[in-house]
């Protein structure tokens, strides 16, 4: 049996994420490819729930007989060591690390110190590591000490899409992130008031539930006078996301952190060029057509004249804008699939049976 453990709003539509997207296709990935899969959903405010959450997050836990294979989310684990210092002995826990907790933004020192404590002591105990781009890899050994070997890097896959048939001014700009401090909205509201004179819109699909900061993107956007150009329109998933990267030209990320940037991979798929943020495992998502062209524009974060100028860079030079479409259009043959991630998944995890497998013989 594998036991996949996963944050509680895993499947709620309201709340998506690259990386419950991701968990739920390794993990229905996992089960097609033969695993005998059992999914399990711990409610909670992770990666600091409260008492209640922890004791359900132990009882599963406990439950499991010896030399279970886990495959954990790190959003679930590496915020509680103490709950899983009780099971790291018996159980073969591999432990899925999306963003390294101390990465969010906004957080205090003292939190961000605490969080990086608490993920360090659980990587370190944990049988597996397995991160979703190779500098997440590299930074969780160079923070936490750990040997190189023991993290491996399984990169989001993208599913296949129709290519996009790009409107020819370019000015059909869309942000796919939920709206927090982490995913830069208000640095992107001001870049665009800096090219206000140029003809665009700009839809901004994610969740909302950030409340407060929300309300800060939007005042932004009131305070520039860009309440008929800028939309936030909330989160979408299924035709409703598909149709929103079909009407996008320019797919814009300009975030703080990121460990991978899913989107930046599901608008390349349909040939859409990227204006991102050189964070994280960006660079490595967007990658390189076989010439050596970039399929899009990578920017430092948190500087709207930057993004601004590479906008106005996009929005008024037509033949930057079909090579940079030429060389989306070559990235999508070149994209990792999601069976690509699940084997890599897969062959952490058959690892992992394997020692099981090798402690049962000899305790026989």
């Amino acid at each position: 049996m594998l036991v996949v453990v996963l944050p509680g709003n895993v499947d709620d539509p309201a709340t998506p994420s690259g990386g419950n997207v991701y968990d739920r296709q390794v993990s229905a990935g996992l089960a097609a490819a033969g695993w005998p899969v059992h999914e399990i959903a711990v409610p909670g405010g992770w990666p600091r729930p409260d008492e209640a959450a922890r004791a359900a997050l132990g009882d599963t836990l406990a439950g499991l007989p010896d030399a279970t294979v886990v495959l954990i989310d790190g959003l679930v684990a590496c915020g509680v060591p103490e709950v899983l210092a009780a099971h790291t002995d018996r159980l073969r826990l591999a432990v899925l690390v999306h963003l390294p907790l101390a990465d969010e933004t906004g957080l205090a020192p003292a939190d961000a110190a605490a969080l990086n404590a608490a993920e360090r002591a659980v990587l370190t105990d944990a049988a597996a590591v397995i991160a979703t781009s190779d500098s997440t890899a590299r930074q969780l050994t160079r923070r936490h000490g750990l040997a190189s070997d023991r993290v491996r890097v399984a990169v989001p896959g993208v599913a296949p899409a129709p290519l996009t048939a790009g409107d020819p001014p370019g000015g059909r700009l869309l942000c796919v992130a939920s709206v927090t401090p982490r995913k830069g909205h208000d640095v992107l509201v001001d870049a665009l008031a800096g090219v206000a004179d140029l003809s665009w819109t700009c839809v901004c699909v994610g969740a909302l539930d950030a409340t407060a900061h929300v309300a800060h993107v939007r005042s932004r956007i009131a305070r520039h006078g860009l309440a008929d150009r800028v939309r936030l329109v909330g989160p979408r998933a299924g035709d409703a996301l598909g149709d929103a990267y079909a009407g996008a030209d320019l797919l814009v990320l300009p975030s703080h952190a990121e460990t991978y940037g899913m989107v930046v991979t599901e608008a390349l798929a349909r040939g859409v060029p990227v204006l991102a943020s050189r964070v994280g495992g960006v660079p490595q998502a967007l990658g390189l057509a076989d010439d050596g062209t970039v399929p899009g524009m990578l920017v430092p974060p948190g500087d709207p004249s930057v993004i601004g100028a590479a906008l106005r860079n996009w929005l008024g030079d037509a033949d930057r804008r079909t090579r940079l479409r030429a060389a989306a259009a070559q990235r999508r043959s070149t994209l990792p699939s999601w069976a690509d991630t699940t084997a890599v998944v897969s062959a952490v995890l058959v690892e992992l049976h394997r020692r099981q497998e090798g402690r049962t013989d000899g305790d026989d």
